[in-house]
């Protein structure tokens, strides 16, 4: 009953929006999206094919990564734990509204979280957040969350960039309204043509610097460049470093440099011969040459990973070196059962600009140890639904996500998103241990254990963590120099 008193509302919100914004806001912001999930493109956060351009955008969350990546207030002021961590409370900003005119108060944030973890949903979040058993409205601005375990980190799992709140019993809807407490709000949802947002007059935050946002579907990299230079976009955040000369030399855009977590790689499925052999997993890995992958494909603005997902600023990333042992990878092919090698196909697509180079270098280097490497092209649209974990050896991507969370989404033996369908039980223990750990250099042991056993065993080859080149129109103003969820869109402006 609540969501649907919420309903009418919109209306009356709309009437108003286009006299406010004139008043407070000027200009359109555009930007794109590569259409990766296709015709299952959507705006709800949880889901596999959300549109985060425009999630991030109209959706907040209850804690957001501060310009440092410390857990810092968003739609909740403040929190605290019991003496074992296994309870926490939270409580929420007041006079805070959804889009649809409705207050923003605890049981919408119980219905945001416990909806994440309901099983007949399947999101890929589920795993990481499983950890909540249940969640107390203590009052209308209070949530007591109470944990299967010791938690320290809770609070930095929050930090998700999924875990957006919206209004309570709107999840048959939030995939085409978007409704949420954010900058921004839905006016037109084309995931195929131009998604239009319109500015949220009564931000929390303060009204948006710009009337409008555009997000238009580009699958094409080369394309989305060429958007850019011809006006058609404002910003691209995946422009190749080897194009960053273009932009320098021209006073009509401004690239700026972002280390970030993200990351990309070579994915093996472990279920599906030969890479059901760990010995064959870690041969292809041995044989990568990750400095050159860096220095080849990013221009030398990367740090190298030696396979963990880990991003290097967290405080639990492992530290190692990995340099390229061909003589060491074909002992392991050849103890394997594969004394002459083995062949393999990846399947590389534009909509990530260096898969192709990637899958290029890749296929030189393991070359050298007997690996032959096959590279077909695949197309944009749908690579998501069509290769990424159909075929036995495709490309990913990943942007960055605290140590915890990265961990159990994409290796845990129960995770949707395990990509490479790894299943280690002293892995998953490792997890278990460092979540109910209050001591943080025993929780650091875990974590980094956890990570230990992916570099033996993973079926994943993360040769780097990215730096980001950002390139924008000149017109562009106020636009943080982070990773894309923890800019601050309200405050954007476009001369």
């Amino acid at each position: 009953m609540k969501y649907i008193l919420k309903v009418f509302s919109v209306t009356f919100m709309s009437l108003i929006l286009s006299f406010s914004i004139a008043n407070a806001s000027s200009g359109v912001f555009k930007v794109s999206h590569d259409l990766g999930f296709g015709k299952d493109t959507n705006l709800d956060a949880i889901t596999k094919g959300r549109l985060f351009q425009v999630v991030i955008k109209t959706q907040n969350r209850l804690v957001r990564p501060d310009m440092n990546g410390v857990p810092s207030p968003s739609l909740s002021t403040d929190w605290s734990a019991n003496s074992d961590a296994t309870e926490w409370t939270f409580n929420l900003r007041k006079g805070i509204y959804f889009h649809d005119g409705s207050a923003f108060d605890a049981p919408d944030v119980k219905y945001s979280l416990m909806r994440a973890k309901d099983p007949d949903i399947g999101s890929p979040v589920r795993k990481s957040l499983n950890v909540v058993e249940d969640i107390e409205v203590v009052d209308q601005h209070t949530v007591k969350m109470k944990l299967s375990t010791s938690f320290a980190d809770f609070p930095l799992l929050l930090t998700d960039y999924r875990l957006r709140m919206i209004p309570e019993g709107s999840g048959d809807t939030i995939g085409q309204t978007g409704v949420g407490t954010g900058p921004f709000m839905v006016d037109k949802f084309d995931p195929e043509g131009t998604t239009i947002l319109k500015a949220n007059p009564d931000y929390w935050e303060g009204a948006p610097g710009v009337a409008e946002v555009h997000v238009i579907a580009i699958p094409d990299a080369q394309a989305r460049i060429q958007a850019l230079l011809t006006g058609q976009i404002d910003m691209n955040r995946y422009v190749p470093f080897n194009q960053k000369k273009i932009f320098d030399s021209n006073s009509k855009f401004t690239t700026t440099v972002i280390p970030t977590g993200n990351w990309r790689g070579v994915v093996m499925r472990t279920d599906t011969a030969p890479f059901d052999n760990p010995k064959v997993r870690k041969a292809f890995r041995l044989a990568v040459d990750r400095q050159e992958l860096v220095d080849l494909v990013m221009g030398g603005a990367a740090t190298v990973s030696c396979d963990t997902p880990v991003m290097p600023s967290d405080q639990y990333r492992l530290q190692m070196d990995c340099p390229q042992n061909i003589s060491k990878a074909k002992n392991l092919l050849r103890e394997a059962g594969y004394p002459n090698g083995i062949e393999l196909t990846v399947y590389p697509a534009t909509l990530e600009p260096t898969w192709p180079t990637i899958a290029e270098v890749v296929q030189q280097q393991v070359a050298k140890a007997g690996i032959k490497v096959n590279i077909e092209m695949v197309p944009s649209k749908g690579y998501w639904n069509e290769v990424w974990m159909k075929k036995p050896v495709s490309m990913t991507r990943w942007n960055q996500r605290p140590a915890d969370t990265i961990l159990h989404e994409a290796y845990h033996s129960g995770a949707k998103w395990n990509e490479s369908y790894f299943k280690n039980a002293d892995f998953d223990k490792n997890l278990a241990d460092a979540r109910s750990e209050l001591d943080f250099n025993k929780r650091k042991k875990a974590y980094q254990n956890a990570q230990m056993t992916l570099w033996e065993q993973s079926g994943t080859m993360i040769p780097y963590h990215v730096s980001r080149l950002v390139v924008t129109s000149s017109k562009v103003k106020n636009l943080d120099a982070v990773d894309h969820f923890s800019i601050q869109w309200h405050k954007v402006k476009v001369d």
